[in-house]
């Protein structure tokens, strides 16, 4: 299961390489929501799009990203206020009477201070790094869909949630941040054939069994160690991954939008490192036809699903 990705965060990039436009209604409302609901987690790089303003629409989301920053600076250093105080009083007591009790109360102390300072780093940065077009289960990204004959670009979390479904199906299906293919008339049915999506991305990054990794059996009394592999295709290149999606709603609930990559079985190499499912690249020329589904014709979906494209992806030790 793709777990995690390196995803197109930047609006932007649709934009000019896909001909897509802009929901802005859809991205102000998320921005905006945000500063009320924690559990809304968006990359950086997906607000850094918004970092010069070319509109009033652009400047209000700007204005949204900027108030929810100054919120998170102040509660983190209300919380690093708190750790240093904690801090300096496990030392106090070590040097008087050392206990294991304050040694360990000094230790988490230290990482929750350096875990803070990473956090106020990152609010402040400008210049951007890999790890801020990251996303796992959970956040939001930027996904194509089609809407009235024109590509469009809408913010979706990264784990689907189906319409009609309870809002404690996120939690009784955890996985659904992936659509197995072998199931999309199953599972899926209401969304294959019906809403289908496009997330490019140029890596992924998979939990493997580490002595699958390597090749062996595991030993008589040897646990089971998990690694992350980061898997990138070569030559270098971005991949139109296929998804589903749905617009989630309910009474007094706020509308939520949420994908789910198809999954299927790996290519040799990915199978090879470990791992035994794989999202599934579409072909540039399948575009349109996959999101303009025809809900009887499910065969056409399931032949570009067949012909995807097949990059070779090296895989490493994620950092």
């Amino acid at each position: 299961m793709c777990y995690s990705a390196q995803v197109w965060a930047d609006y932007r990039l649709y934009v000019r390489q896909c001909g897509a436009e802009l929901d802005i209604k859809e991205f102000y409302e998320l921005f905006w929501r945000r500063g009320s609901d924690s559990k809304i987690k968006i990359p950086k790089a997906m607000e850094a799009a918004f970092a010069e303003p070319k509109n009033e629409a652009e400047q209000q989301i700007k204005s949204a990203i900027d108030a929810f920053a100054v919120e998170q600076t102040v509660k983190l250093q209300q919380g690093l206020f708190t750790q240093r105080k904690r801090l300096a009083d496990a030392e106090r007591v070590l040097q008087s009477k050392p206990t294991k009790a304050a040694g360990e109360s000094k230790r988490i102390a230290g990482d929750k201070i350096d875990w803070t300072m990473g956090k106020l780093s990152d609010l402040r940065r400008t210049e951007l790094k890999d790890r801020d077009s990251r996303i796992f289960p959970g956040h939001y990204v930027p996904v194509m869909v089609m809407e009235s004959g024109r590509r469009v670009i809408k913010p979706m979390r990264y784990q689907c949630r189906p319409a009609g479904k309870p809002a404690f199906y996120d939690t009784k299906y955890p996985g659904t941040y992936n659509a197995r293919r072998d199931n999309l008339e199953g599972f899926w049915k209401g969304l294959f054939g019906y809403t289908h999506g496009v997330v490019v991305i140029n890596a992924f990054y998979e939990n493997v069994n580490r002595h699958r990794v390597e090749g062996r059996e595991l030993d008589v009394d040897e646990a089971v160690e998990n690694v992350v592999l980061e898997f990138k295709p070569r030559p270098t290149q971005d991949m139109l991954v296929a998804c589903l999606w749905s617009r989630w709603t309910a009474p007094g609930e706020p509308d939520l939008m949420s994908f789910a990559a198809i999954t299927d079985e790996p290519p040799a190499e990915v199978a090879a490192a470990g791992h035994d499912r794989c999202i599934i690249p579409i072909r540039p020329e399948y575009i349109d036809a996959w999101l303009n589904p025809v809900p009887v014709k499910l065969a056409a979906q399931h032949a570009i699903l067949d012909d995807r494209a097949r990059p070779f992806c090296e895989h490493r030790m994620a950092a």
